[in-house]
């Protein structure tokens, strides 16, 4: 046990920018080249975008975000991550899914079924900053190292159960995996929903977007929505928590939005 809760410490990390302490069990290097090889199996199954106007503008709204993500490590102290990221962005053609997700390592897709939402380079900035705060917080490394530890926990009770009657071992490893799952599963991935918001808020306005369109951006998502489950059973926020959220969070990144050129019009 005191082995064990050693290593848990031990491989604990800060995300940049909220301080959160999160647990990494998987290297960095690891968790690159795991999705250095999704990410070539993507793409040679998509169909890339010809359209070279929305392709520019992925690109250059791609661009700026890891520029200020790359000036943002520096200053705070991390410009070793940087070597992490290989930045590469890609607009592929798929009017049905809308959608946009950056890999470990700085693989960035967006699906062009997103633009009639985002509308312009700001709006698409607010998701691809989002996107891009996922891996800058490394979260896909702890949604891994979560999911190892629920499973090492699956095995430990399976263990402790078998001497029990097969009836009681099943009762408890269903009650085991609807426990994990809601109590512990969902609610990080809502964390990580919300912390990768404040991030990518942080992002866009360092890159000279208005954080303020986030709001309006994510009230036309949330038009767009069919029935949701509850909050406690779905992976991300609900809408009007998100947008309150996204509002109280407006004055805190502001600063970095003046600061800069004075953003895209």
């Amino acid at each position: 046990m005191v082995l064990a809760l050693s290593f848990l410490c031990l491989s604990c990390a800060t995300v940049p920018y909220t301080g959160r302490k999160s647990l990494n069990l998987v290297s960095d290097a690891e968790m690159v080249s795991l999705s250095l090889q999704q990410y070539a199996q993507v793409m040679k199954e998509a169909k890339l975008s010809g359209n070279a106007r929305d392709v520019r503008m992925v690109k250059d709204v791609g661009q700026r975000i890891a520029s200020a993500s790359e000036t943002f490590l520096r200053e705070t102290g991390r410009g070793a991550d940087i070597q992490s990221f290989q930045w590469e962005f890609n607009l592929i053609d798929d009017a049905e899914t809308v959608n946009a997700w950056c890999m470990p390592g700085g693989k960035v897709a967006v699906y062009t079924g997103l633009l009639p939402l985002t509308k312009d380079e700001t709006g698409l900035a607010v998701v691809m900053g989002h996107e891009i705060a996922h891996a800058l917080a490394r979260h896909g490394n702890e949604r891994m190292s979560e999911t190892l530890l629920v499973q090492l926990g699956g095995m430990g009770l399976a263990l402790a159960l078998s001497q029990k009657p097969k009836a009681t071992q099943d009762l408890f490893l269903a009650l085991y995996g609807i426990s994990s799952q809601v109590g512990f599963m969902l609610p990080y991935s809502r964390l990580h929903e919300a912390e990768a918001d404040r991030i990518g808020l942080m992002l866009m306005a360092r890159a000279g977007y208005d954080p303020r369109e986030a709001v309006a951006l994510w009230e036309r998502m949330a038009a767009q929505g069919g029935s949701r489950p509850p909050q406690f059973l779905s992976t991300h926020p609900a809408p009007e928590s998100r947008i309150a959220n996204l509002k109280a969070l407006i004055p805190e990144v502001m600063p970095y939005y003046h600061k800069g050129s004075g953003g895209i019009k």
